[in-house]
């Protein structure tokens, strides 16, 4: 899940346009209550005469439900279009209608969807993954040093230091995981520090047949 949250400037971002065209996001917006048809329908409200139509595709990053559901005719007449949506399906929008794009959202972090609205960022999309190694805790992401190696000296009670003591060291919780499974011993293998260069950026990947 993609995580993100409303610009809380976003009105200044169309202040300028007055012919919008709106899209939301059927998936991750919607379920973070960020671009899904309530807050598309709230924005039109704000925005009035301004706005000349609204949409909510399916999954704006995926190109097939673009061509599925936004046909040229919806936003031909716009000077603009906000993309209640994540920066992936900002720059997919962008690149498909060829229009101005105001991303009125922003992008957190990919996350896991906990109970009464809560998310939790557990990936970073490193592109070297070692959840077998860590036990399945993710130190890239969850440990705020990013330490390949843990825990750091700051930890006290099992508690990190850069969170103020507040959230859980995740090399702690690395370590009771791997206890858990019996392969505590495999903490002793030091990791040298990534090369990051060998990460080909931006990432594309062709699926096969």
């Amino acid at each position: 899940m993609i995580i993100t949250k409303q610009k809380p400037n976003l009105l200044k971002y169309v202040e300028n346009y007055d012919r919008i065209f709106i899209i939301g996001c059927g998936e991750c917006a919607t379920v973070c209550k960020t671009g899904g048809e309530e807050q598309v329908e709230a924005l039109s409200k704000i925005l009035g005469d301004r706005v000349i139509g609204k949409i909510v595709i399916e999954s704006p990053c995926n190109v097939k439900f673009l061509k599925k559901d936004l046909k040229p005719s919806l936003y031909e007449g716009a000077k603009a279009i906000l993309a209640l949506c994540c920066g992936i399906g900002a720059q997919t929008i962008a690149e498909f209608t060829n229009k101005e794009i105001i991303a009125g959202l922003d992008t957190l972090f990919m996350g896991e969807v906990g109970m009464k609205g809560k998310f939790y960022e557990k990936c970073r999309a490193c592109g070297l993954c070692i959840l077998y190694e860590t036990g399945g805790i993710c130190p890239i992401s969850r440990c705020a040093k990013k330490l390949l190696n843990g825990p750091c000296g700051g930890m006290v009670d099992e508690k990190c230091e850069v969170s103020n003591y507040s959230k859980d060291c995740a090399w702690v919780l690395i370590y009771k995981r791997l206890k858990k499974l019996g392969r505590e011993s495999e903490l002793e293998k030091i990791r040298e520090a990534r090369d990051w260069s060998t990460i080909s950026q931006p990432g594309e990947i062709t699926l096969g047949d």
